[in-house]
């Protein structure tokens, strides 16, 4: 906007203006300002827990700017379109929607993925989960005294957290990555297209469970892992997860374990001799599906904890 049509003060200076003024005049605040209000607006809101950092994440999300480039930028104007992504992501997380899905991608081990309502929200202890498929595909692919490449096969895999980590923590492995959701698999094929050399060695398939698997790989993979669902229809979960995140990937059925009975199940078929199996679990109910998977004929059967020292993975090995 030419200075000239800008509004003057008293003594003839030209007076910033804001957005969404009644003559929808052009926004030059900047974004030092649009942090503190942020931080002001959250600070208020009962959804928010932590409003320091979600005005960051959404500032840094708006901005464009990474995360060591987030100082420098807090003295610079923001323009008018990326002024109004802000007050709209600043809407969404005051509204209750979580910061991943407001801010469009989330940190997952060395991955920055793209998440939205379609998946779930990449958790801390999903990680771990991540970890210890890499650990046995690792193991499985140095068995024979040299690198050989390993079948990795993720259920469910929603926006591929998992099977994206594996693949590029574990050059040997080959991962064929399955959802029973459209939508998810839309998010998981965005974020393996910006893998780069790794997403040759990941494949997607539309299925339930090992349904969506190659038939001929039955009886050969190295390494099967999951993050089933596992909530059961009496558990509660907080709003802000069951009120945002798709139900598909949460509720197993009315005991909550269901989908993980159906995982042991066929992992026992489709893995190979000395083969692993990765589960992610209610940390409830990890000794019991322990059990589970040792009378599958399991050996070598151990409880892992998450970073919070929640019992969270079971893992076995076929004999």
């Amino acid at each position: 906007m030419p200075e000239a049509s800008r509004p003057v003060g008293a003594h003839g200076q030209v007076r910033p203006t804001r957005p969404q003024e009644a003559d929808g005049r052009v926004e030059t605040v900047q974004w030092g300002e649009l942090l503190a209000e942020a931080r002001q607006r959250l600070a208020a809101s009962p959804a928010v827990e932590a409003p320091g950092v979600d005005a960051r994440r959404i500032v840094e999300a708006a901005s464009g700017v990474s995360p060591a480039e987030f100082e420098s930028v807090l003295g610079e104007p923001a323009t008018t379109l990326t002024a109004a992504r802000f007050r709209s992501m600043l809407d969404r997380r005051d509204g209750g929607e979580p910061l991943q899905y407001v801010t469009g991608s989330w940190g997952f081990r060395t991955l920055d993925l793209m998440v939205d309502r379609r998946v779930l929200i990449p958790r801390p202890e999903t990680e771990v989960v991540a970890g210890w498929a890499v650990d046995e595909a690792a193991r499985r692919s140095a068995e024979e005294g040299r690198d050989r490449e390993v079948v990795v096969v993720d259920l469910g895999t929603g926006s591929g957290a998992i099977a994206l980590s594996v693949a590029v923590e574990c050059p040997q492995a080959r991962v064929f990555a399955t959802d029973v959701s459209v939508d998810a698999l839309s998010v998981a094929r965005a974020n393996l297209a910006g893998l780069g050399r790794a997403a040759a060695r990941v494949s997607l398939h539309e299925g339930d469970w090992f349904d969506a698997v190659p038939g001929a790989l039955r009886g050969s993979v190295d390494v099967v892992v999951s993050n089933p669902p596992y909530i059961g229809a009496g558990e509660e979960l907080p709003p802000v997860v069951a009120d945002w995140e798709p139900p598909v990937a949460l509720w197993s059925g009315p005991e909550g374990h269901e989908a993980v009975e159906r995982v042991i199940g066929g992992a026992s078929q489709w893995l190979g001799p000395g083969g692993a199996l990765v589960l992610e679990v209610a940390s409830h109910r990890a000794h019991e599906t322990a059990h589970m998977v040792a009378e599958t004929g399991f050996a070598d059967v151990r409880v892992e904890q998450d970073l919070a020292g929640l019992e969270r993975v079971v893992i076995g090995r076929l004999p």
